[in-house]
């Protein structure tokens, strides 16, 4: 008998250093240097992990197939957003991710003493499960000292439970959460012009209405900014699948271009950047131009260099423009390898623009090359004679 109550205490003991050894490894992984005087309680990635169940549809960011007998309803539904809606509709708003940084990433240590971040989340007509699990992923992969806000930005969205339902369910969460809404369809532009202006923090972080942000993902954007206020810092960007929604790791081998028809597009990283960070790829990449959704920038300096250009309408050429501004305006651009934020690419906009999508985009460009470009706009004008006034 006493050699069974001894056995019970052991077994007890054991399972209580296990559950220590778990929570230590999270506080550190998610706080490295935690300060005391900051109030932690359970922290984000603590309670994702006591709270997650993950086994359900899409956890730790698996694909999610749909059944045969579904598929045309898929299909229908698929039509609303350009993404599978039912597979993400599937998908818990807080699910689990998996860990993709580089190894050397996971044991970075970051100051104490981080400048907060306001994030800006511009929406139109989004899917409520896409739009939720984007803020969930803020908020539980962030340090809530480090959050200052959540600001959703309503582009004239008509759908009904964009509206008050919306506005109900995000007064219940954890950190402040404040809806925009702008009186007309503005476009992304203006609509980011409006959030960041609302915006409290000493950083400003804009992403997409379609993402989900990883483990550790703020820390080292913030950290980057702290060392030079006019560097602009962009995570990896990783790819959630429009088709299952599996989240797939992007690649901190690529960066940010473009061709002479002013289209964004991603080229392998050159020699000359790695022999500058001496081969070590957790070091971040300079890059000439950004994607343009997903960016962390200090207020003071997106103010210094005139924000956004208003004169652009909707959406398109926006992510040239703000990459030429801040390279020609005494800052730098870069992206950083120990950050990941997924993003739902898709292969076709659901949205409507005033005008079409070719005009808006082609007069965005005109103006990118008439401002920024001097004498290489005649290379865009050769490209694309048509463009030209």
């Amino acid at each position: 008998m006493r050699r069974f109550v001894y056995c019970k205490v052991v077994l007890a003991t054991s399972l209580m250093w296990v559950l220590v050894d778990v929570f230590l490894l999270l506080y550190f992984s998610e706080c490295n240097k935690c300060d005391d005087k900051k109030e932690r309680s359970l922290l984000p990635a603590l309670r994702a992990v006591i709270s997650r169940n993950q086994e359900g549809p899409g956890e730790m960011g698996k694909a999610v197939l749909i059944p045969k007998d579904d598929q045309e309803k898929m299909k229908e539904l698929f039509k609303i957003n350009q993404f599978n809606l039912m597979a993400s509709d599937l998908i818990a708003l807080n699910r689990s991710l998996p860990d993709v940084r580089l190894e050397g990433c996971k044991t970075k240590v970051y100051p104490d003493e981080l400048p907060n971040t306001s994030v800006v989340i511009v929406f139109h007509n989004e899917a409520w499960s896409t739009l939720l699990r984007t803020v969930y992923s803020v908020i539980n992969r962030s340090p809530h000292y480090l959050l200052s806000e959540v600001i959703l930005v309503d582009d004239a969205s008509e759908r009904d439970f964009l509206k008050l339902t919306l506005e109900n369910y995000v007064k219940n969460l954890e950190v402040p959460v404040k809806i925009i809404r702008m009186e007309e369809r503005s476009g992304l532009i203006r609509a980011r012009l409006r959030g960041a202006a609302a915006s409290k923090g000493q950083v400003i972080t804009f992403l997409d209405a379609h993402c989900e942000c990883t483990l550790g993902w703020l820390e080292p954007l913030l950290a980057r900014i702290k060392e030079d206020r006019k560097t602009v810092v962009c995570p990896i960007i990783d790819v959630i699948s429009d088709d299952t929604f599996e989240y797939m790791a992007g690649s901190d081998m690529t960066y940010g271009g473009f061709n002479w028809k002013l289209n964004f597009r991603w080229y392998p990283v050159p020699q000359r950047e790695m022999d500058r960070r001496k081969g070590d790829r957790t070091l971040p990449v300079r890059t000439p131009t950004m994607a343009g959704g997903l960016f962390s920038i200090d207020r003071n300096y997106f103010e210094e260099i005139g924000t956004y250009d208003a004169g652009m309408d909707i959406w398109g050429g926006e992510n040239l423009e703000m990459s030429f501004r801040i390279w020609q305006c005494g800052g730098s651009l870069e992206i950083v390898t120990c950050s990941h934020v997924g993003h739902v690419f898709r292969k076709a906009t659901p949205y409507t623009f005033p005008g079409g999508t070719g005009h808006v985009i082609n007069k965005n460009n005109r103006r990118l090359a008439e401002v920024w470009m001097d004498e290489f706009k005649d290379f865009f004008y050769i490209i694309s004679p048509d463009k030209k006034c």
